[in-house]
């Protein structure tokens, strides 16, 4: 009987601890990492639990919403874990985005964005002797909307600021790390050339 009544205890503690979790996913803005759903457990719950006891229920998490014919799963990215959109239904979500364009960059925004991020960490200099114009409000834009972050100073003359992507970066794109966006290599056409190709 004693045996019975601690597994049905602790079958409603796992429980618990999943409905958490779920809720922490959901009311997340951005990935939250299993370091942080720890920290937010213990401190509100007092509840003290490992890694593999997080992984375990965020398994079963996501093989709930997997077998649920839902519009959302659960996903890893940047390092963590976020409820969003599945595929099939990005047309509809993007016709959204289109009617809120304000919130959409720029041009100007995406070209200094993609400087930072292939040449990071690098300075607002940098990045307007490559574009060929003064970048200090898009660069701002870019820091209000906390897609770049300031990681230091440079070591040259007059210490400027150095600007890398950030982590909300990351889940703006929904990508894991920089290295997911196309590199230099795959981007480069042979086709693409000035004049007669000379032997």
């Amino acid at each position: 009987m004693f045996k019975k009544a601690l597994s049905v205890f602790l079958f409603m503690s796992l429980e618990k601890h999943e409905n958490f979790i779920e809720a922490l996913i959901f009311a997340s803005e951005k990935s939250i990492s299993t370091e942080e759903i720890i920290m937010v457990m213990q401190e509100i719950l007092g509840d003290k639990l490992i890694p593999e006891e997080i992984q375990a229920a965020i398994n079963r998490i996501r093989k709930k919403y997997n077998s649920m014919e839902v519009a959302v799963e659960l996903v890893n990215i940047n390092g963590g874990y976020q409820f969003l959109t599945r595929k099939e239904y990005y047309p509809v979500v993007n016709q959204l985005h289109i009617h809120r364009s304000k919130k959409k960059l720029s041009q100007a925004a995406l070209e200094t964005l993609a400087i930072i991020v292939y040449k990071q960490p690098i300075t607002k200099l940098e990045m307007e002797q490559i574009r060929g114009v003064n970048c200090d409000y898009t660069v701002n834009k870019l820091l209000d909307k906390e897609l770049i972050s300031i990681s230091g100073k440079a070591s040259t003359v007059g210490k400027p600021l150095l600007y890398t992507t950030s982590s909300i970066f990351m889940d703006y794109f929904g990508i894991n790390s920089t290295e997911d966006l196309p590199q230099f290599n795959d981007l480069k056409d042979e086709n693409n050339t000035i004049g007669d190709h000379v032997e």
